[in-house]
């Protein structure tokens, strides 16, 4: 953290690997977060928030006890990816496997004179008590 006239500055560097689920095929990723950020504190909210609209730069509040772990952690939570995947995926999800998987035993017995349906297994997720 720096200060002087235009109020304190901090120039937030952090890196966190994380572990996540691919959303291609629900295997474990490994993630690497990075935080990149300059943040410039000023006394007061509305000083905060009409600097803030002006400004490029992300401005906050400087509270008296500032919880610095506290910011780093939204920070790194806020670079989480909304998709998380593999560059390539090790092995491809098998989408037979995981339908049959999903459906009970009498559901499969009783499927098997009629042709299958495309929402059947979402139907037979929400006949399943939660």
């Amino acid at each position: 953290m720096s200060g002087g006239e235009d109020g304190i500055w901090l120039a937030l560097t952090a890196a966190a690997p994380v572990r996540m689920q691919c959303q291609r095929c629900l295997q474990p990723v490994a993630i690497t977060l990075a935080v990149d950020r300059r943040l410039r504190f000023v006394r007061g909210e509305e000083e905060a928030a009409r600097l803030d609209e002006e400004s490029d730069d992300d401005v906050l509040e400087l509270r008296p006890r500032e919880d610095l772990r506290s910011l780093i952690e939204d920070e790194l939570i806020l670079a989480l990816p909304l998709v998380p995947r593999h560059e390539r995926c090790p092995e491809p999800l098998n989408v037979a496997e995981f339908g049959a998987a999903s459906r009970s035993s009498s559901d499969a017995a009783s499927d098997a004179d009629t042709p299958p349906h495309p929402f059947a297994d979402l139907a037979a997720l929400r006949r399943r008590p939660s």
